[in-house]
């Protein structure tokens, strides 16, 4: 049944990437947590949970949430993503005191059995220290807090999938799911428009008052603000010289050379001598005595092969494959820095060891002057209009800033005007407005509290400029009888509209109810035959779907019918079919893949559940 991967990427497929994609997996997440400190913010049974493991999972989460917001922290709630952060922090910390509670953990030679079989720590087969080291470096964790962040991390595993891979499904709610996921229903539809019924409509002032008073909850508002801005484009600015000198066209390929040369990197090859099993006295000397055979004319290949203890570059002359400031320390960098090329450093120390040294400049083919002049001159020229554009930029800011006004730009550049708009919201469309940078103008704590400035200058992503003057900020929340009055209106004369329609059909919706679909009076009502649909489809319109979805199902010739509302339109929907399709339509792999996840849903509740009533049983201050 290929209808079936629909029904598992509809509505059990959403409800299980909603579960899982929630921030509050709490296997794997030690990371953000190396040490605590003395900034508690929050005690869990004694336990402290401090200042620095809040903000690096807030940092975090946010960093997640900031994905999928395209970047627009203004379309963050920080409120949200810090109470989230601190119910993670607290349900992990009972879950690890419970499963300590349970004796769930592994021993340092059980931690140290798993590191040293870890493929990334071996070479050749066994276990390298060297590349442990360098992984310990990258993560800035020592050894004695990777095995206990280890050793936490599997606690939380073992508890977690002592639920998750573990739970209780019935037969008989698969069962129900398949039933409700796979069966069909044969639908038509018939619409009625409402503007014809609109027409003669009369709605009163003390009726919209009514309604209001009613229903204040359900007209809010969000905040916004009424804004004036104007933008600067670098095509408004004429550069008074957009000519390039012959000087300055060779101070651009001088440029040019330098960076070039700058970014060959030079082959770099050493020979690392260790105190493994020698005393730094006697490593010492070894690493001078290789020195002095490379002086007396042994290669620096020959010499690596023999006595280098770095089995990543021995076998290969010496050679680091890609090196990069910063692995060995600041003395190596510096002799590789400071080192001819084909030079041999004296030994230097590191933390791993004594080092020789050998630095091979790359060769670096520049084009020539007349090859690059064309582009150094285009390029000149673009640079003198960006900093025409600067300057004029920085001028009109300072005019702004200091007379608190946008006008100054429109009478600078007569290219410009001041735009107004109206009812701005966080998420109003506009290729200006919803830039993230100007919405951090717009809606900030300062603008909140009353301040009315001119902003400065807004550097948007195309490289024009804006500059922005809030008027008017309205605050979240219900709005005012007035505010709300023309949205009353028009939800009354929609209501009036669809009931006065639908009593003009309620014969014919009557008459479905006792007699066949054939001998119905349909009048006015003229059914389309829409087709076979399943609840997981999700190819019907929101409230027609759910009117085909509640009827019972019909008699043989018989149609159940039921009313949608859509914007200016009364939808009957009506029924002639349901299809009961069982377990049995499901090949065996379908089935599978449904007790799968159906197995990771109900997992997940109960392993919340748990993590519920943990907390609730929990002393938390």
């Amino acid at each position: 049944m290929e209808s079936f991967r629909k029904v598992i990427k509809g509505w059990l497929g959403k409800v299980l990437l909603v579960l899982f994609l929630t921030p509050l997996a709490l296997v794997g997440i030690e990371g953000y947590f190396s040490g605590g400190s003395s900034d508690r913010v929050k005690s869990v049974n004694g336990t402290d949970i401090s200042q620095k493991e809040l903000e690096s999972l807030t940092k975090s989460f946010k960093e997640q949430y900031l994905t999928y917001a395209n970047g627009d922290e203004t379309l963050l709630n920080q409120s949200f993503i810090d109470q989230k952060a601190m119910d993670t922090l607290v349900a992990r910390t009972v879950l690890l005191q419970h499963a300590e509670k349970l004796g769930i953990s592994l021993s340092d030679q059980q931690i140290v059995q798993m590191i040293s079989q870890q493929p990334s720590f071996q070479q050749d087969g066994k276990f390298s220290d060297a590349l442990f080291e360098n992984y310990l470096k990258s993560v800035g964790m020592t050894n004695r807090a990777l095995i206990e962040s280890l050793r936490k991390d599997h606690a939380l595993k073992m508890l977690s999938s002592t639920f998750l891979d573990n739970p209780l499904v019935s037969p008989v709610d698969l069962e129900q799911i398949t039933n409700l996921q796979t069966e069909q229903r044969h639908v038509h539809i018939a619409s009625v428009n409402l503007d014809n019924y609109k027409k003669d409509i009369k709605v009163s002032d003390a009726e919209i008052a009514a309604y209001y008073e009613k229903h204040k909850a359900a007209f809010k508002q969000l905040t916004s603000v009424d804004v004036d801005y104007v933008v600067v484009k670098p095509t408004d600015v004429a550069a008074s010289d957009v000519t390039a000198t012959d000087a300055e066209l060779q101070d651009a390929y001088n440029t040019f050379v330098a960076a070039q040369k700058k970014a060959v990197k030079p082959e770099v090859k050493h020979i690392l001598i260790t105190a493994d099993g020698r005393d730094e006295a006697a490593a010492k000397k070894l690493a001078a005595d290789v020195a002095a055979k490379i002086k007396a004319g042994t290669s620096f290949a020959q010499a690596a092969a023999q006595y280098s203890e770095d089995p990543e570059s021995k076998g290969n002359g010496g050679m680091l494959p890609a090196y990069e400031e910063g692995v060995f320390g600041t003395a190596f960098d510096q002799a590789v820095s400071s080192l001819q090329s084909g030079a041999v450093s004296a030994p230097i120390k590191t933390e791993y060891g004594y080092h020789l040294i050998a630095v091979q400049s790359a060769a670096v083919k520049v084009p020539s002057f007349e090859a690059e002049k064309a582009r150094l001159n285009a390029e000149v020229i673009a640079s003198k209009k960006a900093n025409a554009f600067s300057d004029t930029v920085n001028s009109l800011n300072d005019q702004v800033v200091g007379s608190d006004s946008l006008d100054v730009v429109a009478q600078e550049l007569k290219t410009v005007r001041v735009q107004s708009a109206k009812g701005v919201t966080l998420a109003t469309k506009d290729p200006l407005l919803s830039d993230a940078n100007v919405k951090v103008k717009l809606f900030n704590t300062d603008v909140k509290n009353g301040d009315r400035n001119a902003s400065s200058s807004i550097q948007l992503s195309n490289g024009d400029v804006v500059w922005v003057k809030v008027r008017n900020y309205h605050a979240a929340g219900e709005q005012t009888l007035a505010e709300a009055k023309p949205r009353v209106k028009n939800k009354l004369i929609d209501e009036k509209a669809y009931s006065k329609a639908k009593a003009q059909i309620q014969k014919t919706l009557d008459e479905f109810k006792t007699q066949p679909a054939a001998s119905v009076n349909k009048g006015s009502l003229v059914f389309a035959d829409a087709g076979l649909f399943t609840r997981a489809e999700g190819l019907l319109k929101r409230e027609v779907q759910r009117a085909a979805f509640s009827v019972k199902t019909p008699k043989a010739g018989h149609w159940s019918v039921a009313t949608a509302t859509l914007p200016n339109e009364l939808v009957v929907v009506a029924v002639s079919e349901v299809k009961k399709n069982s377990a049995e339509v499901l090949s065996a792999e379908q089935r599978a893949e449904l007790v799968k996840l159906y197995q990771q849903l109900r997992g997940q509740q109960e392993f919340d559940d748990y993590t519920r009533y943990l907390k609730a049983n929990a002393k938390i201050k």
